[in-house]
């Protein structure tokens, strides 16, 4: 594998760390951006004049899209006829039509498709699925999220389909369950018809209840994640500082029975320090290599895309819940 071989499209301010992580580790080849402005942060001797001067370069292998996600389609499906291997930031488009085009697109070209779902790559989320799957939390009882952040307003979409794709991939993965039923209400203060504040709920087959919180107007900046367990409780909180992974000896038993072990401020677990960013470009070129599925890929983010589908519908009803389809195959 060549040392640089991967593409950043979109350098706005996530394309940026895109960029920074790539140039780190040797692997940046090229970047481009439609605004001159936006691709003067990526490195000089990256930057490229066209999206086509950076498809038609045959010693790029992969092509990360991070523009913004009404383009996500364009873009990708331009990729992948280019014979590229591709990365799209979430979500991983805007449609589920043009997602399916994109999963039956990369299968008959054999191409890797992935979805930027970094939560699923933080050391610390990862650490929390090994924990559950070896039954230290007991079974899941609920689940419920916090995204909140101030000035992050987005053009081409509303929060519900800015921040709560995260989450939503999150509980997927957590829970490993398919959610039968999903709602989600919200407020829109900014602009009539682009919800600000939405509140999604997701019920899980054996009884497993979760809620996820998101919103653009709150003063502070705020991820948390809990999962309840029989057993134990689970705290899982991300920011710019980095995240952490707290351990709480109380649980939600079956039959109304809350188990208090002690009443201590729980205990932190010890994970891994590296950056999810590039956790997660490491799980992308290791894909690449060894032609594999990845774990957040084309399926995966039509399943997130589904259940965004679902919840969007039930917001534009006014909350009522949902049933939710299954993702169908995948392939041609």
């Amino acid at each position: 594998m060549a040392a640089s071989f991967l593409a950043v499209v979109g350098v706005g301010p996530w394309g940026r760390n895109h960029c920074r992580v790539l140039e780190a580790k040797g692997w940046l080849a090229a970047a481009f951006d439609t605004d001159a402005a936006a691709l003067a942060y990526a490195p000089e001797a990256r930057r490229r004049a066209s999206l086509a001067a950076v498809l038609e370069d045959p010693n790029i292998s992969g092509v990360v899209v991070a523009t913004p996600a009404r383009t996500h389609f364009e873009v990708a499906r331009a990729a992948l006829l280019a014979g590229k291997d591709v990365l799209v930031e979430k979500p991983l488009t805007l449609d589920e039509a043009e997602g399916e085009e994109l999963a039956r697109l990369s299968c008959s070209l054999k191409r890797v498709l992935m979805v930027g779902h970094i939560t699923l790559y933080h050391p610390a989320l990862v650490e929390l699925k090994r924990l559950l799957r070896a039954g230290e939390l007991g079974r899941i009882r609920y689940l419920y999220s916090n995204r909140l952040n101030l000035g992050t307003v987005r053009e081409s979409e509303d929060i519900l389909w800015s921040f709560a794709p995260h989450d939503i991939a999150a509980f997927l993965d957590l829970t490993g369950q398919w959610p039968c039923r999903v709602g989600a209400y919200g407020g829109s203060y900014l602009r009539e018809g682009r919800a600000d504040v939405t509140v999604t709920h997701l019920e899980f087959p054996d009884g497993i209840r979760g809620h996820i919180f998101v919103s653009w107007l709150h003063p502070t900046k705020e991820h948390r994640l809990v999962v309840v367990g029989e057993r134990r409780m689970a705290q899982f909180t991300d920011g710019p500082a980095g995240g952490s992974l707290t351990l709480f000896d109380a649980g939600a038993a079956s039959g109304g029975v809350l188990n208090v072990a002690a009443r201590d401020q729980g205990r932190v677990i010890v994970t891994g320090s590296a950056e999810p960013l590039a956790c997660e470009l490491e799980h992308f070129a290791a894909c690449i290599s060894a032609r594999s599925e990845p774990l957040t890929g084309a399926r995966h983010g039509l399943e997130v895309l589904r259940v965004l589908e679902t919840a969007r519908q039930s917001l534009l009803e006014g909350g009522v819940a949902l049933d939710c389809a299954t993702v169908g195959a995948v392939g041609p």
